[in-house]
């Protein structure tokens, strides 16, 4: 297994350097941000800067869309990107959500998002593409980077199976990840691809401590995040066609304000029980969340990616660094 670190780009630059920086030096393979422009910074500028301070952590966006920016924009951003980075560029891509929501308008279609993959990964190596019916190619781009697909639904699991590189699971929940595994599987067998080598991401957040209390407190947040992905499931596919551990906890939540976005202590967080977060994120002692890795990686994950957004990111990162990685990689290789 590997593992990788997600930072929310409302830390101060010299901040996200900084920790981009001590997570190669202690062991983290990937460097994910998130990308939502309005909210936070923009991931771009951001990645030219990790990328410029590190020497082997492979970079990219957790996650962008096919909507806030136009595809031959992201297709030239990524290929410029695998210039400045020697070729360590990675693409997280998605429907959509906070940076399209906070404008008033919804996801992308899964059929708006395969288009774009397909359309991305032409663009970025240089090939000729029909863009709104011209004849559209990056004559200088050279490469084009490994694409991962984040997704909860049937719909775009199957796209994730059928052509992504990876898969970004936003949950560290081992027996919704088999349940999401089972569609990327059926896609990728559609398609005559060996589903074994399909990278799967499982990200959430992390807090080690003795006290569950503070330790769920700190990420409660995180699974109501991913209710509005839930919320979206609802309203597209019959109840039996979604298992009751990912959409039951919905039941009661009220309004979403994006302001509060993935913020430790945000009222948005209020309806999510202890249950929940003990499912969905990794809380507890270090011997906990060693347990959940492993329960992970037996599902079929290869990298966990740590969302540093809950406080102590530096403490966060070097309690990793010195007690999981080195111990979980030696004993979990591929």
């Amino acid at each position: 297994m590997q593992f990788g670190i997600t930072i929310k780009p409302d830390l101060s630059v010299s901040r996200i350097v900084g920790l981009t920086r001590q997570a190669e030096a202690v062991g983290f393979e990937y460097g994910w941000v998130f990308d939502s422009h309005v909210l936070w910074l923009e991931p771009y500028p951001l990645l030219t800067l990790m990328a410029s301070n590190t020497k082997t952590m492979r970079l990219g966006t957790c996650v962008t869309n096919p909507a806030v920016r136009d595809i031959t924009v992201t297709a030239s951003l990524f290929a410029t990107l695998g210039l400045i980075s020697e070729g360590r560029m990675q693409l997280g891509i998605g429907r959509g959500d906070s940076s399209r929501r906070v404008l008033g308008k919804r996801p992308v279609t899964a059929t708006d998002l395969e288009r774009a993959i397909r359309d991305f990964r032409h663009l970025t190596c240089g090939e000729q593409i029909d863009y709104e019916g011209r004849p559209t190619r990056i004559a200088w781009a050279g490469g084009s980077p490994p694409v991962w697909v984040a997704g909860y639904g049937p719909k775009v699991l199957e796209l994730a199976g059928r052509l992504a590189d990876g898969v970004i699971l936003q949950f560290a929940d081992p027996d919704l990840i088999a349940w999401c595994l089972s569609f990327v599987q059926r896609g990728a067998k559609a398609a005559g691809r060996d589903p074994s080598r399909i990278e799967i991401m499982a990200a959430a957040p992390v807090w080690v401590s003795d006290n569950l209390k503070v330790a769920r407190d700190r990420v409660r947040w995180f699974p109501a995040l991913v209710s509005n992905h839930v919320l979206d499931l609802i309203s597209r596919y019959k109840p039996e066609e979604l298992p009751a551990g990912l959409t039951s906890y919905v039941r009661n939540r009220g309004a979403y304000d994006y302001q509060h976005h993935c913020q430790v202590e945000s009222s948005n967080a209020e309806f999510v029980s202890d249950e929940v977060v003990d499912r969905f994120c990794l809380v507890g002692p270090l011997d906990a969340h060693r347990e959940k890795l492993r329960r992970l990686r037996q599902v079929g994950v290869t990298q966990f990616n740590i969302y540093l957004m809950c406080g102590d990111e530096e403490d966060t990162l070097e309690q990793y660094g010195k007690t999981i990685l080195e111990s979980f990689k030696s004993s979990f290789s591929r």
